[in-house]
């Protein structure tokens, strides 16, 4: 799959430029991927007033301005001389999914994400407002709902009423999601209300306050939350909700708050989440790729967050 952002680009034979890749229908029948891509642009019931379905495909496009390589790391095993993550991944694109919102909507996006995954090791959903997370992780967990976890990297709670981004959590449990096995990570204050708070509490969910990561290193608290999330024996799915990030590193998120993570912690989260094999499936949302800085920083950052977690699944 062709990305108009890279011909615009200076070329250079020795540098790969990321994105790109082939569709899911161009794989062989005998061959397997290692990740699809699944654009999810869901974006009618939001809280706030968004764009976020221009997002997928600003995402594809941000890919271009990165290679695929990772660097040598002291503290890391592995080639010597970095790593080109399209030499060792089969990475395809799977599209996006028609009008993803209403009931209709989330059928479809069950379908393609279930679709995906029996031909892939995992599924990187690309939203779309947060309300995409709760067909993207029904498709992914299939029947294995009753053994499924979930861990959220965001600052809300999203145990609202009703159906919008503000529910997706929520959602889930009534689902049949056992609240025990979810772990939410970047709670933050001033964005959410004591009534929720007490919904997680009493329902039983784990919560990590933003505070309680100043200090500790991002991989100690994923494979904490995984140990709690994946007690079921079950798929994880990670929610990565962007606005869990500093309002100044993502603009393009409409309830981003001053103080939330710094874009290394969410990276560095992410590529943790995905080295786990429990994880099966994820979702980045939140983003408003029609509002963001004039440089795209937020899209830029999002695009990011997909070669890191294709990082962590080569690294398994």
């Amino acid at each position: 799959m062709a990305n108009p952002q890279a011909s615009a680009l200076p070329h250079d034979p020795h540098w790969p430029r990321a994105g790109g890749w082939p569709s899911l229908d161009d794989l062989a029948t005998d061959q397997r991927a290692h990740l699809a891509i699944v654009g999810v642009p869901a974006w009618r019931t939001s809280l706030s007033t968004t764009g976020a379905h221009a997002t997928p495909a600003a995402i594809r496009s941000a890919l271009a301005r990165y290679s695929p390589s990772t660097m040598p790391d002291r503290r890391a095993t592995g080639a010597a001389d970095g790593l080109d993550l399209d030499d060792v991944l089969r990475i395809v694109d799977a599209g996006d999914v028609v009008e993803p919102d209403g009931p209709d909507g989330e059928a479809r996006t069950r379908a393609l994400v279930a679709s995906a995954l029996r031909r892939s090791d995992a599924v990187l959903a690309l939203g779309g407002d947060n309300s995409a997370t709760v067909a993207t992780a029904l498709g992914a967990w299939g029947d294995d709902l009753d053994r499924a976890g979930l861990v959220t990297i965001d600052a809300h709670y999203d145990l609202r009423d009703g159906v919008s981004n503000g529910s997706p959590v929520r959602r889930l449990i009534e689902a049949g999601l056992d609240p025990a096995r979810i772990v939410q990570i970047g709670i933050a204050d001033f964005a959410n209300s004591v009534f929720y708070a007490r919904r997680a509490a009493d329902l039983g969910i784990t919560v990590v306050h933003r505070d309680e990561l100043h200090g500790r290193a991002p991989d100690d608290v994923m494979a904490e939350a995984l140990e709690i999330a994946g007690a079921g024996g079950g798929p994880v799915h990670l929610d990565v909700d962007v606005d869990a990030c500093d309002r100044s590193v993502v603009p393009a998120c409409p309830a981003s708050v001053p103080g939330g993570l710094a874009a290394w912690e969410l990276r560095a989260l992410v590529r943790a989440a995905a080295r786990d094999p429990r994880v099966g499936s994820a979702d980045l949302v939140e983003i408003d790729a029609t509002a963001d800085a004039p440089d795209g920083r937020t899209v830029r950052l999002a695009a990011l967050c997909v070669l890191e977690f294709a990082a962590g699944l080569a690294a398994r």
